[in-house]
């Protein structure tokens, strides 16, 4: 009786160990296989970048369009027609898909050139360097043609917003051939299953043109936007290396998009009670003035970015009337220096305005700057 329950335990034992390994067959790898499959669909569908979301949906949505049969009616003959207009729109459609990705790309290796070059540019201002230094000019040169290749970027981009916006009206008007041709007579069944068919892709393509063009749109605003200030920064980086000291970024930064204030009908003179911002005396005929009226124009702009600014040549009301009027051009001169000088360091032209005037109090050229 021992011997025979330790027979039956043994096979018990082995029927147990054989149902282990059974569970571990059929169980185990159906799991890994799930496992592997969900990996597999994270990794295909979790976007690379930033807009690798548009060309994974585009990619996957543009597959020619198949299953259409001919039916010999004169319904399943437009019914073809249109199958072939579909797959030719979504083929475009793809093409201009890879296009944007190529110019983004492209504009991102432009970019990191042109702010390699301005940061080499800034470093070498930084730590202090001649005027007018040959090899910064040259640096500068290079970052404008850099910058200018993102310009060329945006008038690809232009180019290519037309083409999609011909496919948007492409797809509009195959869009109402296909919904006007089930009022067509003589259709047998199979026709309209087609015709709904085509109607799905057609509506599916239309909603990722319109995607693919609003994206575009964004992409032009922000490189447009973009391009307009780094060439006010670059205006503003061309004074810092003529005088071979860096100034900060550009005056444009501290000013916000509004309209600028009406004009009065008198220009302010030198003699008002208020206060002049800055006071520039032309005592001599290397005055350097840049950095100081940088930093006093700067301040007054974080705290009110609306601010405009006169600047007013004022001339010694002293000696001859042919003395008086020579002080005059000299001192307009002068002014003109550093409304310029305003202007290169991205202060809105519409935002500054000169005027001249003189005073007895003074006596040499000066310029004046006033906040308004």
């Amino acid at each position: 009786m021992a011997v025979r329950k330790t027979y039956l335990a043994v096979i018990g034992t082995a029927l147990m160990l054989g149902g282990c390994s059974f569970s571990s067959e059929a169980l185990w790898p159906t799991l890994a296989g799930e496992e592997d499959t969900t990996q597999n669909n994270v990794v295909a569908s979790e976007p690379v970048g930033a807009n690798a979301t548009t060309s994974y949906d585009v990619a996957g949505s543009t597959q020619p369009l198949t299953g259409v049969s001919q039916t010999g009616t004169f319904v399943g003959s437009k019914v073809e027609n249109m199958q072939q207009e579909l797959n030719r729109l979504k083929a475009a459609l793809n093409e201009h898909n890879n296009e944007l990705q190529q110019l983004r790309a492209q504009t991102v290796s432009h970019s990191q050139a042109y702010h390699g070059t301005v940061a080499a540019i800034s470093a070498r201002l930084q730590v202090g360097t001649t005027p007018g230094n040959p090899v910064l000019v040259q640096q500068w040169n290079t970052a404008q043609s850099e910058l200018d290749r993102v310009n060329d970027d945006i008038a690809a981009l232009n180019s290519l917003a037309n083409k999609v916006a011909a496919d948007s009206t492409l797809s509009t008007f195959l869009l109402e051939s296909v919904r006007s041709a089930y009022q067509v007579s003589g259709a047998v069944d199979e026709d309209h299953r087609q015709l709904a068919l085509l109607e799905d892709e057609t509506n599916r393509t239309t909603v990722l043109i319109d995607r693919l063009l609003n994206e575009i749109s964004e992409s032009l605003s922000r490189q447009t936007s973009y391009v307009s200030t780094e060439r006010a920064n670059l205006n503003a980086l061309a004074l810092a290396v003529k005088n071979g000291e860096i100034f900060g970024d550009s005056l444009s930064k501290r000013v916000f998009q509004s309209q600028a204030a009406p004009a009065s009908s008198s220009p302010r003179m030198a003699a008002t009670s208020d206060r002049p911002l800055v006071v520039i005396r032309f005592d001599n005929a290397n005055v350097k003035y840049e950095q100081a009226l940088y930093n006093a124009v700067n301040r007054v702009l974080e705290r009110r970015p609306q601010a405009s600014f006169d600047v007013v040549a004022v001339t010694p009301n002293r000696g001859t009337p042919a003395q008086v009027a020579l002080n005059s051009n000299k001192s307009k001169r002068n002014a003109q220096a550093v409304l310029r000088s305003l202007t290169d360091m991205g202060m809105p032209s519409s935002r500054v305005r000169a005027s001249d005037a003189t005073s007895a109090s003074v006596s040499a050229n000066e310029v004046h700057v006033f906040v308004r």
